[in-house]
């Protein structure tokens, strides 16, 4: 497997630079837990055609992939990520409006897509203007918050196979649901995004922005690196209420900790492992099943191995 990566990485130097193919680089500078180990290698590619010779070349050297948005919502375990880790930030963020509609590179942070739908007095994106996610991940993961979701403004998805070939995917192909995409099976990398939005009154978009923010800025913890809700919300109930009923706000692991101001979070309060995290966790698990009788299941997607 080393003469693979090694041959590898030499192929991708062929047409990437030297600040696009990271070796042993560490995860907690690209997530936004501030957690992980190292990625045997990190590819951060700038166009679709990168996108698929990286993929090519991938299956090529028959190298694990894994592909990552803003890294928002996942937990790399401290052993890091094994293979490639395909990451889509900056050079993959354009933005460009065509009359009510979007079109935008999956890197492209969700805060920015909303700031210029609102800029444009395009209404539709308000939900996600605190999200801190990338456009490509809020559709893997059909991102929503407050009265939106991804699955009520895609229109279409450009994306590259594990072959290396173009896929365009209309709204109904995608299969959104909650926190579901059929991207979440088919190992296909997001790359381009289409949304469709409607004309708004845009004293009301700015007031639903401002809402969203201020309520966003008065219950969750913000001040501290996290990875957005951990939990899902389970059927009929919502998942930091019943934290907070078993009265575990503030439990602590380590360096990890059920936020004390909003149940809902873990927290990293700073050195903190995944070990830690995976054990704030599963106490929680433990104690709301017990509790409640409620399974709770991570929002959180985790990747890489321990260590």
């Amino acid at each position: 497997m080393k003469e693979n990566m090694e041959a590898f990485v030499r192929d991708l130097r062929t047409f990437l630079s030297s600040s696009q193919v990271l070796t042993q680089e560490p995860m907690r500078l690209h997530t936004t837990f501030e957690i992980g180990g190292p990625a045997d290698v990190l590819v951060l590619p700038g166009s679709m055609d990168e996108v698929a010779r990286v993929l090519r070349l991938v299956k090529a050297h028959d190298v694990s992939v894994t592909l990552l948005g803003n890294g928002s919502n996942v937990l790399v375990l401290d052993g890091g990520i094994r293979g490639a880790v395909v990451k889509f930030n900056h050079p993959m963020s354009d933005i460009r409006v065509d009359g009510t509609r979007i079109v935008a590179g999956a890197g492209a942070l969700l805060k920015d897509v909303s700031a210029v739908a609102a800029s444009h007095g395009l209404t539709g994106m308000e939900f996600a203007c605190g999200i801190p996610g990338s456009l490509g991940g809020a559709v893997f993961m059909n991102a929503g918050a407050y009265d939106g979701e991804m699955k009520n403004v895609v229109a279409r998805v450009r994306s590259v196979t594990a072959d290396g070939d173009l896929v365009e995917r209309e709204a109904a192909d995608i299969d959104l649901g909650y926190r579901h995409s059929v991207f979440q099976s088919n190992g296909e990398a997001i790359c381009e995004v289409e949304l469709q939005l409607a004309t708004g009154v845009q004293a009301d978009i700015d007031a639903k922005i401002a809402d969203f923010t201020a309520r966003r800025e008065s219950k969750q913890p913000l001040e501290l690196a996290s990875a957005g809700s951990t939990f899902k919300r389970p059927t009929g109930y919502f998942a930091g209420t019943l934290i907070q009923e078993t009265g575990l706000k503030g439990l602590t692991v380590g360096r990890a900790q059920v936020s004390t101001k909003h149940a809902g979070f873990v927290v990293n309060l700073g050195g903190a492992t995944a070990s830690d995290v995976l054990g704030v966790i599963h106490e929680v698990q433990r104690r709301v099943k017990a509790a409640h009788g409620v399974e709770l299941h991570p929002e959180v997607r985790i990747l890489g191995e321990a260590e």
